[in-house]
């Protein structure tokens, strides 16, 4: 990852008697709130505007350390702070007003929270005395995202009040650290405020900051008000050495990483696992284990073709060490299913002893951070590939030289050619739906950085062009966004960030009029209603799009011209979209043909074998 792209600023040396010296209440509440903040590690903020939280955004305008991201939409501001914190590992906190501002941030709650991405969200809200009276804009926020955040907490109506100022504080500072915990996640606190909103002056205590210095200024030399030290869980010397003769005893296994939580299982510690065991590595295109250097390593099978092929082979591991969450690939979740109920033994270690398996055919949950219990099973495991290891290995190589074809382009070759040609290093994000399937299908294992990123945490389309931009703006790597016309369609508030944050980018659109993804459904077979209701042909022309945010556009249907036009566009300053165009019943029924001749080509190869 690179460092972050934002220039670093001068100390704010004048901050804390900037709030000794608050002129009201709901002013110095406001900037309370953002010095603990800051003292606890926050530099960015996500900002939508509005009256109430007036207090929040301008104590975040006015404080030099911070940097503020000003979003007009609050679900694509949730989105976007979403994203950086996939690349930061830390939250970037986002302010709305009160009302139902504070409801369009619930999607991106969401997946923050079955994601485990850090994330804190500050809503202002009308004083205790208005609520349930009928005024504006005045709702009920309490718990208003229910199970979805680790932590709720209302703070206490503004006051000159030195034990109110120091909850306030160490409300803070534990949200923060919250967020990030081992299960990580999104954090709510709810911030009433009275007027006035503004720093007008007002009946104020006569010396009270004085009298209350640790309340009023924090702790001494900007350190945080409560100082928090992690811990991470690792396994006790017995369940690792259980863990060490299960392995030691299969006669042939697997490692499967699944999407990635934060931090994502280090390229070293599973290169040195999958080395020590002999186990091929399934690498989810979000696990980060995909591409990397360790794909080329001596010794090392990294998988990533797994999709097309493994829903006909007849041979089967009889040990599983999944990590991550659970894979993207129906096939493959299907084929683990199946190993398990021909007896075999499926480890899924999760930080938080988590259960994320929903064939329910796993034995084991093991709760252990992936790192170090990779890296610990390393120095104590040492097995030699064995024939289901030579055998996937020679499948997986096959299957790349089957299916390449460069006379050949369905929206999956699209997912294929991105992961190839993009730039060494680069962040790419793709979209729910079709194109985070056809990367798992298509794209190649390589020896290359990429940052592969998705929201597969509640699989939505909302939010996917906002938490792209929001990634790539943490660093200077180039950043390329694959997205169906859909999901494109639903976040086109979200390019707004372009021009206002600052952020390049290449957005490939892969146009196919619709809902491609209901393809793969029975309902397929019922049309009507299946046309009007499922894939719902839209018929629009995006390139109006781009004349309205200020970006390129491009549009083809040819491969060669794809290249091109990709090349060119990585290579470039500014976003360009890059439409892709396609007829998703034509491709739909040759993508079903490549898979019909894979699955066909796999149980003659594999015939026999019944492992």
């Amino acid at each position: 990852m690179s460092g972050d792209r934002e220039p670093p600023v001068e100390a704010a040396t004048e901050w804390p008697e900037a709030v000794a010296q608050s002129p009201n209440e709901s002013t110095l509440w406001g900037r309370v709130v953002v010095d603990e903040l800051h003292r606890a590690g926050v530099d960015h903020v996500c900002v939508a505007p509005g009256s109430r939280s007036t207090p929040l955004t301008m104590a975040f305008a006015d404080h030099p350390e911070v940097r503020v991201f000003s979003h007009l939409d609050e679900r694509s501001a949730a989105f976007f702070a979403l994203g950086r914190a996939k690349r930061t590992g830390r939250p970037t906190p986002v302010v709305t007003t009160s009302g139902t501002a504070t409801a369009n941030l619930h999607p991106a709650v969401v997946e923050a929270s079955q994601a485990r991405v850090p994330m804190l969200v500050l809503t202002a809200d009308r004083p205790r005395e208005l609520q349930h009276s009928g005024a504006n804009q005045t709702i009920d926020q309490e718990k208003l995202y229910g199970d979805a955040v680790r932590h709720y907490r209302s703070l206490p109506n503004p006051a000159f009040d030195a034990r109110k100022l120091r909850a306030v504080r160490t409300a803070v500072s534990r949200a923060v650290h919250t967020s990030m915990a081992t299960h990580a996640g999104p954090v709510h606190l709810n911030c009433p405020f009275r007027k006035p909103l503004e720093p007008t002056p007002t009946e104020v205590p006569a010396g009270w900051a004085d009298e209350m210095p640790l309340a009023a200024r924090g702790r001494a030399d900007g350190a945080p008000f409560v100082a928090v030290t992690p811990g991470r869980p690792e396994l006790r010397g017995v369940d690792r050495a259980r863990l060490v003769e299960a392995v030691e005893a299969a006669d042939s296994g697997v490692l499967v990483c699944g999407p990635a939580d934060q931090p994502a299982p280090s390229r070293d510690a599973m290169r040195g696992l999958a080395l020590s065991t002999g186990f091929p590595v399934l690498a989810d295109p979000l696990s980060g284990l995909r591409w990397g250097d360790h794909v080329d390593a001596s010794g090392v099978t990294v998988c990533g073709g797994y999709d097309a092929y493994v829903g006909a082979l007849e041979s089967y591991p009889d040990l599983v060490l999944r990590f991550g969450a659970s894979p993207t690939s129906k096939p493959l979740r299907k084929y683990l299913a199946e190993a398990g109920r021909r007896g075999a033994r499926q480890f899924l270690v999760d930080p938080v002893g988590g259960w994320r398996e929903a064939e329910f055919t796993a034995t084991d949950l093991v709760a252990a951070e992936p790192t170090p219990l990779a890296a610990a099973l390393s120095g104590r495991i040492d097995r030699e590939p064995g024939a289901f290891h030579d055998r996937l290995a020679g499948l997986e190589r096959a299957y790349w030289d089957r299916v390449d074809d460069d006379a050949r382009f369905l929206e999956g070759d699209v997912l294929g050619d991105v992961a190839a040609l993009a730039p060494d290093p680069a962040t790419v994000f793709v979209s729910n739906s079709m194109p985070v399937r056809d990367l798992d299908r298509f794209g190649r294992p390589r020896e290359a950085d990429l940052t592969v990123l998705g929201n597969r945490g509640a699989s939505g389309i909302d939010g996917i062009t906002s938490t792209a931009l929001g990634a790539g703006r943490v660093t200077d790597d180039p950043l390329v966004l694959v997205t169906g016309d859909i999901a494109y369609y639903h976040d086109s508030n979200g390019l707004l960030a372009v021009a206002r944050s600052g952020v390049d980018a290449t957005i490939v659109l892969v146009n196919n009029d619709g809902g491609g993804i209901f393809n793969l459904l029975p309902v397929e077979a019922f049309d009507p209603p299946f046309t009007e209701q499922f894939t719902t042909p839209h018929g629009l022309d995006f390139e109006p799009t781009a004349d309205l945010y200020g970006l390129e556009f491009a549009r083809t249907d040819d491969r060669e011209t794809f290249h091109d036009l990709f090349a060119e566009s990585v290579a470039s300053d500014g976003t360009q979209v890059l439409e892709v165009v396609f007829d998703g019943e034509a491709n739909h029924r040759r993508r079903e043909a490549l898979a019909d001749e894979v699955h066909e080509w796999v149980r003659e190869r594999d015939g026999g074998h019944n492992d």
